[in-house]
């Protein structure tokens, strides 16, 4: 039976200074480390075993991710990073604190941008410094100006199909370390959640959440490891 565990990063610099974060690549915070350790802990200790890593380019969901293989002597586990499991870009909203976005534009509007299913924020300015389609790592790649759940959700999914779903169709376990937003992504797909309502699904930092899988890759059940 195949076995997936989807982790959100722990808790980022800007999560903590409750910033609009997307692609810019933001590290973990004291409490977010913690967050990673103690996921590795638990997943060790309810015997949880891997034999492939999927992250995104970002160093919190990285970092995240050795943590947890580090509490369970796992580090040598090959990892597979793709820029397709990256956080949402949030476009012009990006590095803003959110409550000085809501006190400049208001609250409904930043809740259209936030948690609407197909409505982008505004692009970045082509001359922000959280511009990063010059960075290396996106050699090649169409960075978004900016991008909806809808748009995020478009983007991992083909990933999903390529690269993470034949290694479950194998037997193999697979543990991904990610985003809000693109852990989203794939829960919608696994748990067949509607457009409207994957809006307001909330994924916690640094929770394992367990799928277990039929041979076919359809959800027999789904949960949070703390929980159980």
């Amino acid at each position: 039976m195949p076995q997936l565990v989807l982790i959100r990063h722990g808790q980022s610099q800007w999560n903590l200074e409750n910033r609009f974060t997307g692609w810019w690549d933001v590290n973990l915070s004291e409490k977010g480390v913690t967050e990673a350790n103690e996921a590795g802990e638990l997943m060790r200790d309810r015997g949880l075993d891997f034999d492939v890593c999927f992250t995104s380019f970002l160093t919190r969901a990285i970092r995240t991710l050795n943590i947890a293989l580090e509490q369970m002597d796992r580090l040598w586990l090959p990892v597979h990073k793709h820029w397709r499991l990256n956080e949402r870009n949030y476009g012009g909203l990006t590095g803003f604190n959110k409550q000085e976005m809501r006190d400049k534009v208001g609250d409904e509007q930043v809740k259209i941008w936030r948690r609407s299913f197909d409505i982008p924020p505004p692009p970045l300015d082509a001359d922000s410094r959280y511009d990063v389609s010059a960075d290396r790592r996106y050699d090649g790649v169409q960075v978004p100006a900016s991008e909806s759940l809808k748009d995020t959700i478009e983007r991992v999914l083909p990933y999903w199909e390529e690269a993470i779903a034949p290694s479950l169709r194998s037997n193999q376990r697979v543990l991904i370390s990610a985003h809000g937003n693109s852990i989203r992504a794939l829960v919608k797909h696994l748990s067949n959640i509607s457009d409207d309502d994957i809006v307001g699904v909330e994924i916690p930092t640094g929770q394992p959440l367990v799928y277990e899988l039929a041979d076919d890759l359809s959800t027999i059940d789904s949960y949070y490891l703390n929980e159980r």
